[in-house]
């Protein structure tokens, strides 16, 4: 591969097929898939989290398919920057021809512009990097509709009842492009007004929404996990125990919410909904834990990435952004077993066999 990339143009989406069997997860390291002498690494945010582990089962399985040799790492925690860094040095080190990444901070960013200044092709998966052209292309849930789906959902199910609502969002110490855009596409889906659509919690705490009034009980950071799910939950509850919506950024928080109100007898009053889609989510949503939430792909954000490098090494050409967005979008679908007038949804059922994890 070559520093002279072909130039990103609008308007033609890859077209690729959702993974739907479990691959075996191969520990972090070099895969030996491919034979081609194309190096691709994969790097993650972290294995903890079911999704990115689907990610690494979809890469590997596309690594296999096209002939690549498949170089896999993961920070050690959601949040953790130095570790993705040492992997982006070590990409560049091995000549690879590019890189597939979900950026855990800011911080990672001056490693990219490395990458790409030593010819590697980059692409975020999931989460653009700030400024998104750290990277070339970025495939990845449209995050904003993601929030959007839910927050309309969540609107339809209050009938007029003023809204109570907790936040459960992602980092309180940086700020990464995922975590606003679900928190402010959800508040956009209920009709509320946001100030600034790339900060969280800088919207009225007071309004009105699509059904009735507002009072938005506050922003709590849970990153990503149970545990912190669990604890954002219960400092919401404390301000206020009368939250009747709850936000929150992926499905292992939902579940730590979840917990937090069963302990408090509130489970059957809140109207809950999260973004993932996973396999344990969509088991949620069947069983009445979680209300609703918007089901992405990583399994396909990965296959489609190692098939675009593979591409752009063999023929020179670059995958290129979806229509009237800047980045290439896999895909999102509202689950519910609830379904909303004018708010399109699958059920559970159906999720099921498209979920991941």
């Amino acid at each position: 591969m070559t520093n002279d990339r072909p130039a990103l143009r609008r308007g033609i989406a890859l077209t690729g097929a959702i993974a739907l069997g479990a691959l075996g997860l191969t520990a972090c390291g070099d895969s030996d898939s491919g034979d081609n002498g194309v190096g691709v690494s994969l790097i993650v945010k972290t294995t903890t989290n079911p999704f990115f582990v689907a990610m690494q089962d979809g890469a590997e399985a596309a690594a296999v398919d096209q002939g690549v040799n498949l170089t896999m790492a993961a920070g050690k925690a959601d949040g953790d920057e130095e570790t993705q860094i040492q992997a982006i040095e070590n990409a560049i080190a091995r000549g690879d021809a590019g890189i597939l990444i979900t950026p855990n901070g800011p911080s990672v960013v001056d490693a990219l512009k490395k990458a790409r200044d030593a010819g590697l092709y980059v692409i975020a998966l999931d989460t653009p990097p700030d400024p998104a052209d750290a990277v070339d292309i970025t495939f990845a849930t449209d995050n904003r509709q993601a929030g959007v789906l839910i927050g309309e959902w969540a609107a339809t199910q209050l009938d007029g009842e003023k809204a109570t609502i907790a936040l459960l969002d992602l980092f309180d110490d940086k700020v990464v492009s995922v975590d606003y855009d679900r928190d402010q596409g959800f508040l956009e889906g209920m009709g509320i007004d946001v100030a600034d659509p790339a900060v969280n919690g800088d919207e009225a705490p007071t309004g009105t929404y699509s059904g009735g009034d507002y009072e938005i009980v506050g922003n709590e950071a849970s990153q990503g996990a149970e545990d912190g799910g669990r604890t954002a939950m219960e400092n919401l509850l404390t301000k206020n125990p009368d939250v009747n919506v709850v936000y929150t950024i992926n499905e292992p928080a939902a579940y730590g919410a979840y917990q937090a109100l069963e302990a408090a007898g509130r489970e059957k009053d809140v109207v809950l909904v999260s973004v993932d889609g996973g396999c344990a989510g969509v088991d949620n949503v069947k069983e009445g834990v979680i209300g609703a939430t918007s089901q992405q792909y990583p399994v396909k954000m990965a296959e489609l990435g190692v098939e675009a490098i593979a591409e752009l090494a063999e023929s020179g050409k670059a995958p290129e952004t979806t229509e009237g967005l800047d980045f290439f979008d896999t895909g999102v679908a509202l689950v519910t077993d609830t379904p909303a007038d004018g708010v399109e949804s699958i059920d559970s059922a159906a999720a099921t066999d498209l979920c991941w994890g």
